[in-house]
């Protein structure tokens, strides 16, 4: 999710039809720039170049969500909703164009978390995830943790320093907000799909979201060939 405000001036997006590397590109329709949905920045046109503001968001069920948020407000375009591409996740086509960069290190319609900072690129298997739900890592020199919501089935990545400090993160049991985690520094107790401590010494602390989103190995390897992947030890 991005912001639309650039230079204090805010763009109205669409569809350009166009695709790089399979991935979507918008345009603005107040310079007519071309936008890449995959990178976030401006590719083509007068705003070549320009970053688009990442707005931290969640990929999680409607339950999930609605129970977190109870007074939330909901884009309904009417009609019933449908995945149209439901049959496309199960087959073997990568894309439109196929994949430019081969890389065997997952299967090629393997989701990923993949997360995006200054110090590096990395990508988190949906399905290693769901065996080890809660991941301290490093990324370059950057402290990761890498959470996963079993409801929503999705990965959110944060950083674990709170007003400087290192934090240490465990499974915790689920309780009335949702999925849970504990930090071994202070026992406090974490949401997974907010990043607040909801009690202990850092109640009402939050953890930073990282720049990261869901997509499919092929695609990811592809924007990013010199990512590194996470593997679990043992």
């Amino acid at each position: 999710m991005y912001a639309r405000e650039i230079e204090g001036e805010t763009l109205s997006f669409g569809v350009s039809g166009k695709l790089i590397m399979n991935a979507l590109v918008m345009f603005d329709r107040q310079t007519e720039t071309l936008w890449s949905q995959f990178l976030g920045e401006a590719v083509e046109g007068p705003l070549k170049g320009t970053p688009l503001e990442v707005v931290p968001a969640v990929l999680t069920t409607w339950e999930s969500w609605r129970q977190l948020h109870p007074d939330t407000q909901v884009l309904d375009q009417g009609g019933f909703v449908m995945d149209a591409y439901n049959g496309y996740y199960f087959s073997p086509q990568a894309g439109v164009i196929g994949e430019r960069n081969p890389d065997d290190r997952l299967f090629g319609k393997e989701l990923v978390h993949g997360v995006v900072i200054p110090q590096g690129r990395k990508a988190y298997s949906h399905r290693v995830l769901a065996e080890h739900p809660v991941v301290n890592d490093l990324i370059g020199n950057q402290p990761v943790l890498v959470a996963w919501d079993t409801v929503g089935r999705a990965a959110i990545a944060y950083d674990p320093t709170v007003d400087g400090r290192l934090l240490t993160f465990e499974v915790h049991e689920p309780d009335a907000s949702g999925e849970t985690l504990r930090d071994l520094e202070t026992g406090s107790v974490w949401s997974v799909l907010t990043g607040e401590a909801l009690s202990g010494e850092l109640a009402g602390s939050r953890l930073e979201v990282l720049n990261g989103f869901a997509v499919f190995w092929f695609a990811w390897s592809d924007y990013f060939p010199d990512t590194d992947v996470f593997q679990p030890e043992g």
